[in-house]
């Protein structure tokens, strides 16, 4: 797929290769292919488009893989109909493994910086319970990666999403899950043409499929697909906390709030936290000026060799 509206901030050649027969990724592989390799994950409703300025911020330096996960952003939004051709399951596990053959078509096999934000946290996280080994620093924005805490209730928006035909019809029919995350995930109100440009790869009843499969998989329970992955996950979590970490957080996320990132602080209580008061969902919306260069410092501080 492409656009044809303009992607302020965007400059990118977008690459794409079949990561399932008949689905193609598509995906961003800039700066040096000898730099030390930042696997950037985004989440829902976005894409890569997210992490625009991080990897305009660090590319002279580093190698940014930023993948548009299928059904999102500039890659293929196959059905998931039993009949469909080529036809997708939308699941987390899915997306598990389509990170792996990404980074296996590129040759990505050694040490990795993970940044995740949103389901990029699952994804990624995800990845992890099989690839610990290999990720050797970790750049967390609102995001998730352990189960609902129980003192956080999923918001009623998201149930109403997750449960209902009407929550469904909202999404797919009216894009109302991506409109009003452009709009209400932010402090600092987005230009119309960036707004446009997140809402861009979603035009159409077809190409909103992963919106709402993202929202559908939203684990709560022992009966949903994703729940062993993300029990596995925050079990794994504390693991991490021999490595470097960096934790950007919007604190007026509705969503991935305060109990979140308690979360990651109890399981990385080594991690540099870099908390705004005044930023929400999308951090790197509402702070890019003080986060990339906030990350940029910690990744050079502290290289993989």
């Amino acid at each position: 797929m492409s656009v044809s509206l303009p992607l302020p901030d965007y400059p990118f050649a977008p690459r794409r290769f079949q990561v399932r027969p008949g689905i193609a990724m598509s995906y961003l592989d800039e700066g040096r292919r000898d730099g030390e390799a930042v696997v950037m994950l985004h989440g829902n409703p976005s894409w890569s488009y997210y992490w625009r300025k991080l990897v305009l911020g660090l590319r002279d330096r580093y190698r940014c893989i930023v993948p548009d996960h299928v059904g999102m952003g500039l890659s293929d939004k196959p059905d998931d109909a039993p009949g469909a051709a080529p036809r997708y399951g939308y699941t987390l596990q899915s997306r598990i493994d389509d990170l792996d053959a990404l980074l296996a078509h590129l040759g990505v096999d050694g040490p990795v910086t993970l940044a995740v934000h949103d389901w990029g946290g699952g994804i990624g996280f995800g990845w992890g319970l099989r690839q610990a080994e290999r990720i050797r620093r970790l750049v967390i924005l609102n995001t998730g990666a352990f189960p609902l805490p129980a003192a956080k209730p999923l918001p009623k928006s998201l149930r109403f999403g997750r449960d209902s035909a009407l929550g469904a019809l909202s999404i797919r029919g009216f894009n109302a899950f991506a409109a009003v995350a452009a709009r209400v995930g932010v402090e600092r109100p987005m230009p119309a043409d960036v707004r446009r440009a997140y809402l861009a790869p979603y035009d159409s009843w077809a190409n909103r499929i992963a919106i709402l499969r993202f929202v559908q998989d939203i684990p709560l329970g022992p009966g949903d697909a994703a729940w062993p992955l993300v029990e596995a996950m925050g079990r794994k979590l504390p693991e991490y906390a021999d490595r470097p970490a960096f934790i950007g957080w919007g604190l007026r996320d509705f969503v991935f709030d305060r109990h979140f990132l308690q979360g990651f602080v109890g399981a990385l209580p080594q991690a540099r936290v870099q908390a705004f008061e005044d930023a929400g969902h999308y951090v790197l919306e509402d702070k890019a000026e003080a986060l990339v260069p906030a990350i940029r410092a910690f990744l050079d501080a502290h290289p993989l060799a």
